[in-house]
């Protein structure tokens, strides 16, 4: 269908080796120890008080997610919550719930806070389209994790059942006691923080900046080149760098327009937006549920865009919905690692992710349905 060059050119990509870069970046803010100095630092500043933990943890898990891994902030804090709620009695499940949610919802606020918001820059780039910029996606985002922190607080915490269940501790990686230098420390939330900076202000361009953040934290010794190597997830560059050759092949073989077209015969070519908009977002958000978010995005995002075109919409519009949906990863425990990582340590059961996430889901739809069609036009004038 394509040629081998075609095949692997997804792997020479600015957007792969973007990702590439952040994951180094990130894990040298993991490896000195700033991420768990922070974690502990929250915890000292709730007093014993349930509510204000759980305010903390998912403030800093958001802040965190939308620049680094989700999995990597995840996994940090999931020991450190762990030891304070069993210490002070807590529920673990009300803790950790609320931490792998708001792990994907911070997520949405920046370009390299989850794979989907790279991957629809990738297919608008491809296409010769305007790419978002690197926090245009906090237009959604943010209001999207203040409404869903609420949530979580609030109605949410009330879904999850009173009382410890049964846990299983096996996938917790416990620490013993390491000694982390402060210098180094320092350097990496300064690597950090400069990174995104130049990435906020575009000098250069995004796979720049975030490759000399990950060759800086090698060279000034935050991080090991062996580390470095080990903390790139391998499976997600090359599960996006294939689909990027899969969306290739749709372009040119006509089938991404083919079943545009099939779909626009559906809906109707003087559909509403918001049935448009209703339609891809239910459509992404339920494959997500079940498989990756990277590769339902790749596999929708290309299509979606030729939908646009061939109703004359916004590009920018379809996208972000594809976009926001594939990452709304709340319903099962099987549909992001953050939610997999506290399942067990949680003591949580498949039901509790479909009663917290739900709901979450519908507010992920209803923020779109507003805010989409307000900012990114379907039909500009």
């Amino acid at each position: 269908v394509i040629s081998d060059k075609e095949a692997f050119n997804g792997l020479a990509n600015s957007n792969v080796v973007l990702f590439a870069g952040m994951f180094v970046v990130g894990a040298a803010l993991f490896e000195t120890g700033v991420a768990k100095w922070i974690g502990d630092k929250v915890v000292s500043m709730a007093h014993g008080s349930e509510i204000l933990l759980s305010l903390g943890v998912m403030l800093l898990t958001a802040v965190l997610s939308s620049v680094l891994s989700n999995t990597g902030t995840v996994a940090v804090l999931l020991p450190v919550c762990i030891g304070i709620a069993d210490s002070a009695g807590f529920n673990r499940g009300k803790l950790l719930m609320p931490l792998a949610m708001m792990a994907s919802l911070g997520g949405m606020i920046s370009l390299v806070g989850t794979p989907p918001n790279v991957t629809v820059n990738t297919v608008l780039e491809t296409f010769g389209e305007q790419t978002f910029g690197f926090f245009e996606f906090a237009w959604v985002g943010l209001p999207l994790t203040i409404i869903g922190a609420v949530y979580l607080l609030t109605l949410g915490r009330k879904l999850l059942p009173e009382g410890n269940r049964l846990i299983d501790d096996s996938a917790v990686h416990h620490e013993g006691h390491r000694h982390y230098k402060r210098s180094k420390q320092i350097l990496s939330a300064s690597i950090l923080l400069a990174v995104v900076i130049v990435m906020a202000t575009e000098i250069v361009p995004l796979h720049v900046a975030a490759v000399a953040g990950a060759m800086l934290c090698v060279i000034t010794g935050t991080i090991s080149e062996k580390q470095a190597y080990h903390a790139i997830d391998w499976t997600t560059i090359f599960l996006f760098a294939g689909t990027l050759s899969l969306a290739t092949a749709l372009e040119k073989t006509g089938a991404g327009s083919m079943i545009a077209d099939a779909v626009i015969g559906v809906v109707g070519q003087s559909t509403s937006p918001y049935v448009l908009v209703t339609a891809l977002f239910f459509l992404s958000g339920i494959l997500t549920q079940f498989m990756s978010n990277t590769a339902s995005c790749a596999l929708l995002a290309p299509i979606g865009l030729q939908i646009a075109y061939g109703l004359g919409a916004n590009p920018h519009a379809i996208l972000m919905t594809i976009g926001i949906a594939a990452s709304s990863a709340f319903v099962t425990p099987i549909a992001t690692p953050p939610n997999t990582l506290v399942l067990g340590p949680g003591g949580l059961k498949f039901m509790d992710y479909v009663k917290i996430g739900l709901p979450l889901l519908l507010i992920s739809y209803l923020v779109c349905v507003i805010v989409i069609p307000w900012k990114w036009p379907f039909y500009p004038v």
